[in-house]
């Protein structure tokens, strides 16, 4: 009976004061409000102290392999998606054709030499001719004067005098053809005129350099570090001159591009230390420094850049490229691929009181 009695005297206890309840319900709703306030102020400042975008992606330098000479393909030592380095051969073009055009380079070569030879030998035939006619010359002339002295004294009869001093003639205009000859022979040999001398050997030696030139265009080598993309080539494909034939992408070399709205860019400076997320790794964090400072709005460098001085314009928040370079220590698996989205968040170093004061309206 006494336990009846204590339960029925606990369910009959009165009921708390309204009063106390409203003030039980307005602590909670401001415990709520503060808190509530305290995450939206954390948020504001960081949003004004970490500025972060989704607007980003990642970029690089694609560099095309193509081809300087026509002909077959004779070996392809690359696949798709393969790291290679630096002078890495990556395929060969049938060298046949080339190497006969060096051979008959390398062949005229030496028939200019020889031509050249020849030409010296024709000049010292030249110059033994010169001599004979200048012998034969000063013998007529000397001839001449005895016949005119003999002549003079009646003891020569005219027609013989005549003969002799026709030799004389004859003789001089030998002595003159065989010098012309000479030079002729000195001009051929390169001999007379200094800037032609070696004219015919430089000109067949330039064009042994080109075929070997030529030659060694038949073999394509890696230019630098990066991945082999875009493989459009195979063995006994014929291939032009200039054809693409793949890419190569240097991972190791990437970059992000992020475009901030123009209000966002206020305190951003470049040094600053930059964390980033990937969609492709969910969870991982990696870290970059702010580079560079795009020189205007991605609107100002387009195709068809707006033209804000007709009378229907729209004022637009732009956003301006940042270029963030990446920190490859954060990424030594090279996980990061061209094109990926990025969501950098630039850690600019301000601090609370830095954010606080700007609300300041009595500053």
């Amino acid at each position: 009976m006494a336990e009846v009695t204590s339960a029925s005297s606990e369910i009959e206890s009165p009921p708390l004061p309204p009063a106390r309840k409203r003030v039980k319900t307005f602590g909670i709703l401001l415990l709520i409000i503060i808190a509530l306030g305290w995450y939206g102020l954390k948020l504001f400042i960081s949003a004004r102290t970490n500025i972060e975008t989704d607007n980003a992606f990642i970029e690089a330098h694609i560099v095309p392999v193509s081809a300087k000479v026509s002909g077959t393909v004779a070996r392809v030592l690359v696949k798709d998606n393969q790291m290679v380095k630096r002078g890495d051969l990556l395929l060969e073009i049938d060298p046949r054709d080339y190497q006969l055009q060096v051979s008959k380079a390398a062949a005229g070569v030496g028939m200019a030499e020889n031509d050249q030879s020849s030409a010296q030998m024709s000049v010292e035939g030249a110059r033994a001719a010169v001599q004979s006619a200048k012998a034969r010359f000063e013998q007529a002339l000397l001839e001449q004067q005895r016949a005119e002295k003999l002549f003079s004294r009646d003891v020569m009869p005219k027609e013989q005098f005549d003969r002799k001093t026709t030799a004389r003639l004859v003789s001089a205009a030998e002595l003159k053809a065989a010098e012309e000859t000479l030079k002729r022979a000195q001009a051929e040999a390169g001999l007379i005129v200094r800037s032609g001398n070696q004219a015919k050997i430089l000109q067949r030696k330039a064009m042994l350099e080109e075929a070997a030139l030529q030659l060694s265009y038949t073999k394509i080598y890696a230019v630098q570090d990066g991945y082999v993309t875009r493989k459009s080539v195979e063995e006994g494909v014929n291939i032009q001159a200039g054809q693409s034939l793949m890419a190569l992408v240097p991972l190791h070399a990437t970059w992000i591009t992020a475009n901030y709205k123009e209000r966002q860019i206020t305190y951003l400076k470049p040094g600053q230390k930059v964390k980033f997320t990937v969609d492709a790794y969910p969870g991982k964090t990696f870290s970059g420094t702010l580079d560079s400072i795009m020189a205007g709005t991605g609107a100002a460098f387009s195709l068809l850049p707006p033209e804000n001085a007709t009378g229907n314009y729209v004022k637009v928040i732009q956003r301006v490229p940042v270029k963030i370079t990446i920190d490859r220590s954060s990424d030594p698996e090279q996980l990061l691929r061209i094109g990926m989205s990025v969501v950098p968040v630039v850690l600019t170093g301000r601090t609370s009181s830095d954010v606080l004061k700007e609300l300041n309206p009595f500053k």
